[in-house]
């Protein structure tokens, strides 16, 4: 059997808690519920800006939030978990579409279609399975999101979290971040400084379709 058909893929949201009810100290600003984002438009299956994670992954980053509020911190989400549908809309923008209307803005010095090779988009998403993050975070003194050196979603090698042609500050931000997710179960990647997941993930072959809203937790 071919690796991809040995993945489950569901509607089952059982596993699934609102983010927000579980650390309220929390910031969202959902960027796939918006027009803000790399393609332009509200990508399929977010009808609300909320965030959800399995209930495992939505503990282990409690204790970060808790560790990092102590600090002066909250977090910040950009994106939590993804319907397969949305990363379907991603692969099918990357792969067909010639829109680069967003390109100036999260693309800048890369062909859209160098974007798989890259990594920065995949067939298939750790996000679907439900337990991976996209965050920053937030100093409680200013309001203001901690310098990272590149914003959210900048599809570039000044993203790569080791990228040392930052500031000394800015990389020291990016690693505040990082040791707190690592020291509570999250493992990052390579290529992109806010993207995290569970390593010890309760889903690691399901993929999950139901849509990004809290009413429908509910059900």
């Amino acid at each position: 059997m071919a690796p991809d058909q040995a993945k489950k893929l569901t509607m089952d949201p059982s596993g699934f808690v609102v983010l927000a009810e579980v650390l309220p100290h929390i910031v969202q600003e959902i960027r796939y519920y918006s027009t803000y984002n790399f393609i332009g438009e509200r990508i399929d299956g977010y009808e609300e800006p909320c965030a959800l994670l399995s209930a495992e992954a939505a503990r282990a980053l409690k204790a970060v939030s808790n560790e990092l509020f102590v600090q002066g911190y909250r977090l910040k989400i950009f994106d939590a978990y993804r319907p397969a549908c949305a990363v379907r809309q991603f692969v099918l923008w990357g792969i067909e579409d010639r829109d680069i209307r967003m390109k100036p803005y999260f693309y800048p010095d890369l062909e859209k279609q160098k974007l798989f090779a890259k990594g920065y988009i995949a067939k298939q998403s750790s996000h679907s399975r439900g337990s991976a993050v996209d965050l920053t975070l937030l100093d409680m003194k200013t309001g203001k999101e901690l310098d990272m050196g590149s914003p959210f979603d900048l599809f570039s090698e000044l993203s790569h979290p080791d990228n040392r042609s930052i500031t000394e500050e800015q990389y020291e931000n990016r690693m505040t971040l990082r040791n707190a997710m690592l020291r509570n179960g999250f493992a990052p990647i390579d290529c992109e400084w806010w993207h995290f997941s569970l390593l010890d993930e309760p889903y690691p072959d399901t993929y999950f379709e139901f849509p990004v809203s809290s009413q429908y937790l509910k059900k």
